[in-house]
């Protein structure tokens, strides 16, 4: 009934219009067609919600494709979870890049964007693109970040961890399996002593630290005690002179005496000056006699802290490598700095305040054969363990060589490979990529990498985060239980040779930001 009064209603009103009305209705109904199709065009087709039909494990990696608008997130045996997504608007574009997450909020308030809410949050830059609950429109829409269903983000939350890759990849990609000899292959016998010889060598360092302070002490104590010895001497060396003057005077009245009186006179003033003279002589030997032992024990003790603060610093050091070996380790070498970056997350708070501290502290030169050459941006994950060691997985998100013809071109320093390849573990990786890491990159984060031939708007529209001051305790971990050495070189790194003109360029400050939350 409501169709038939419907229809009637537009017959009488096109009666009404005559010709004139007629085709103004049918141009209204054309541009309305027009319209749709064009946000038709606009919106892809979206993604379902899927959860796969199997027991799901922790996710090791979440990939972002910005073509399909939609998340997919991984465990060792495949894609566990899947979900439509809204990345950022034209001019505010969600960079394409390798990420890992860095702090995680439950019910996260944007101070860049008026409180705006943002629940369920999983921050992948400090300077504020993050994953995070959000409305889907249904196509890209937001200021950087990635939005997530609401539901699916909150449901997600708890099942991530801190250092879990994140990867957005400007087209369509998912991990297949990978093999290749430069991969690490670790040592069931050093991972199984990893843990008893983490143990040992932290007793050791206990022990080195604990001999070290007593050492400090010592030295503080003897330099304490010596610490009047320059005044007293310098009181008897004046004493002394003016004795000597004294008696100087003296031998000058004696050869000057006209007469018997005088010359008793003299003699007598003499005898005096003479005694005083050798009285403070006998003071200032017996002083420094004295003030000897106390400045070898100041000698002695400060050499002593010296060697027990080196010996502390290695027993540290070893210590601190046996700790990090028990955890996943990843490996970053770039193309554009021919250079290999080694990350390992400590678990530790950052002093300043949001996210943990990732170890930085191995980054050496690495060969790359053609390397004018584009190598492309792989991403291998160790995804679980098998007979042979570690299974493998490969992504790829930006074009150049294939992932074997990639690591065939780089030549690793063994002495890196020795010392972290025995006891890699599920989870670890090595990226190859064309890219400089970002200045985003820092002590609070793992590695950050953006594909500089793609639009980041989102990304070089914030300000960055302000490259760390270089700071490491002499025990290795801080005064606080923190190990970290901060970003050695604060000037940006070159950028990518493939860079082409009119494209963005990332955004680096004359002078350090300040951290800026969004």
């Amino acid at each position: 009934m409501k169709d038939l009064m419907t229809t009637a209603q537009s017959n009488r009103a096109m009666r009404r219009w005559g010709p004139p009305g007629i085709a103004m209705f049918a141009a209204a109904i054309a541009l309305t067609a027009l319209t749709s199709g064009a946000m038709a065009a606009k919106q892809p087709r979206q993604t379902a919600e899927a959860v796969a039909q199997r027991e799901a494990g922790e996710p090791i990696m979440a990939i972002v494709s910005i073509k399909s608008q939609q998340v997919t997130f991984y465990d060792t045996e495949g894609w566990i979870l899947r979900a439509p997504v809204s990345t950022g608007t034209t001019g505010r574009e969600t960079p394409a890049g390798v990420f890992a997450v860095v702090e995680k909020d439950k019910d996260h308030h944007s101070t860049m964007y008026d409180d705006a809410w943002m629940p369920n949050m999983q921050r992948i830059t400090w300077n504020g693109i993050a994953l995070h609950g959000g409305p889907l429109p249904g196509y890209a829409a937001s200021h950087g970040c990635v939005r997530m269903p609401f539901g699916f983000a909150e449901s997600l939350f708890d099942k991530t961890n801190i250092g879990m890759r994140v990867i957005i990849s400007p087209n369509d990609a998912a991990p297949v399996d990978f093999s290749h000899p430069s991969l690490f292959v670790p040592s069931k016998e050093a991972i199984s002593a990893a843990p008893a010889r983490a143990d040992r060598l932290s007793a050791q360092a206990e022990e080195a630290t604990s001999a070290a302070d007593d050492a400090k002490k010592a030295a503080t104590a003897a330099a304490k005690d010596a610490q009047s010895l320059p005044a007293s001497l310098r009181k008897l060396e004046q004493q002394k002179a003016r004795a000597d003057a004294e008696n100087a005077y003296a031998d000058k009245l004696v050869a000057n005496a006209k007469n018997d009186q005088a010359k008793a006179k003299a003699d007598e003033l003499k005898q005096k000056a003479a005694t005083k003279a050798a009285d403070a002589a006998t003071q200032l030997d017996a002083a420094k006699a004295a003030a000897q032992p106390k400045r070898d024990a100041v000698a002695a003790t400060k050499e002593a802290a010296k060697v027990a603060t080196a010996k502390k610093a290695e027993a540290v050091k070893a210590a601190t490598d046996a700790k990090l070996a028990l955890e996943p380790v990843s490996v970053y070498i770039s193309r554009s700095t021919q250079k290999l970056y080694v990350r390992r997350n400590t678990h530790k708070p950052a002093p300043d305040g949001g996210g943990e501290v990732f170890d930085t502290s191995i980054e050496v030169p690495v060969t790359i054969r053609n390397p004018d050459q584009p190598l492309g941006t792989h991403i291998f994950t160790a995804m679980a363990k098998n007979d042979t060691g570690l299974r493998w997985s490969v992504v790829t998100i930006d074009d150049g060589d294939s992932a074997k013809d990639a690591l065939d071109r780089v030549t690793i320093p063994q002495e890196v490979w020795d010392r972290i390849g025995p006891t890699a573990l599920p989870r670890s990786s090595i990226i190859i990529s064309d890219e400089p890491l970002s200045a985003e990159t820092n002590y609070r984060t793992e590695f950050v990498a953006v594909l500089s031939n793609h639009p980041q708007g989102g990304f070089i529209t914030r300000k960055p985060t302000a490259p760390p001051v270089e700071m490491a305790s002499d025990d290795g971990w801080g005064g606080n239980n923190f190990f970290f050495f901060g970003q050695r070189d604060p000037i940006p790194q070159p950028v990518n040779p493939r860079r082409r003109s009119g494209q963005y360029q990332y955004y680096q400050p004359a002078q350090p930001m300040q951290r800026s939350f969004w």
